[in-house]
């Protein structure tokens, strides 16, 4: 996922002094804890960030990529689940040195910022055996970003691509600044969201009140650019205001997020919807039906950061296209 590479180059850039491996699960042949593409990197001083199981195979991964510190020279290693590990698939992983030139950082943090896609490219052969052939590249928009210096891709019919396509960091747009908007904001940073906080201008608060926040925003609301909404992002309206709601609404009017939400019970939300139609009659019926009211799964939420997870549940059951019923109910496997 496009937040957890972003953490990965973090994490190196503000610890710059050490060399650094990045592990890539490039195949996975069965069930796992997570799926191809999830990454972490390992120090020369032998410390870690991020993870690509549970914890059943990091520790016997910060041994092996000590062969790849030594010689320069990435390989590829493989675990497989039905003897050893908590899950049941076989795990082929990419253990590369990586390099960040400037360029590539100079431009993948203006795609992250732009809202872009990224092309992530890892080359291996599905043997355990150590190449110099072996490696990964990232593409932003038509150029192509090497992650060490002496890799070149070379055409040869054994050697296999895993290619992952990351899209802008999904954002949540919460309009709404009272204690469980807080709550929301602490939970869905938590999962890597990039989330915007949007408040009225008489709001006596800032982002620092916001845990977890990128931005908080606070415009008049014939001033909110409704071009914040993009087809990656999630909507909720929770002011606590009836006449707030209704205004949110109005300067959203032609949006379409992934999901849109407003907090409250249904007759609230009806009220809320008559009262705009009065206002704006224009409206498509599109727009009318995307909105969820009451928002969130029902799962017995009481306080505020159950309702949180809640919200953050559904939001996730729609963007993923999934029936949310509970895994053990699941016949088939999990990630099916």
């Amino acid at each position: 996922m496009t937040f957890e590479i972003k953490n990965l180059f973090d994490y190196i850039l503000n610890n710059q002094g050490d060399n650094y491996v990045l592990a890539t699960v490039v195949l996975l042949d069965g069930s796992s804890y997570r799926k191809p593409g999830v990454r972490m990197i390992i120090s020369s001083s032998n410390k870690t960030y991020g993870n690509i199981s549970g914890g059943c195979v990091e520790k016997d991964i910060i041994i092996k990529s000590k062969k790849v510190f030594d010689s320069n020279i990435p390989r590829i290693i493989k675990y497989d689940g039905t003897l050893r590990l908590g899950c049941e698939g076989i795990l082929t992983i990419l253990l590369e040195p990586i390099n960040l030139e400037e360029d590539l950082i100079k431009n993948f943090y203006s795609s992250i910022n732009n809202r872009k896609n990224i092309i992530f490219e890892s080359y291996f052969i599905n043997k355990e055996i150590s190449n110099k052939t072996f490696g990964s590249v990232i593409k932003i928009q038509n150029k192509t970003f090497k992650l060490r210096n002496s890799f070149r891709i070379k055409d040869d019919k054994e050697i296999q691509k895993y290619t992952q396509k990351l899209y802008p960091i999904f954002k949540l747009l919460i309009f709404g600044a009272e204690h469980d908007s807080v709550e929301l904001c602490k939970i869905a940073s938590i999962l890597g969201w990039q989330v915007t906080i949007v408040a009225p201008p008489d709001e006596n608060k800032s982002i620092d009140f916001f845990n977890g926040a990128s931005y908080f925003l606070n415009p008049t609301y014939d001033k909110i650019n409704p071009d914040i909404v993009d087809d990656n992002c999630a909507v909720i309206i929770m002011s606590h205001s009836f006449n707030r709601d209704i205004q949110y609404l109005l300067a959203l009017k032609e949006t379409f997020p992934k999901y849109f939400g407003i907090l409250g019970p249904k007759k609230r939300k009806e009220r809320v919807l008559e009262k705009f139609l009065e206002l704006y009659p224009d409206c498509s019926i599109k727009f009318l039906e995307q909105i969820k009211g009451p928002v969130g799964l029902n799962i017995g939420s009481e306080t505020a950061a159950e309702i949180s997870i809640s919200i953050i549940s559904e939001i996730l059951k729609i963007i993923r296209n999934m029936d949310g019923i509970s895994l053990s109910k699941k016949v088939k496997r999990i990630h099916d």
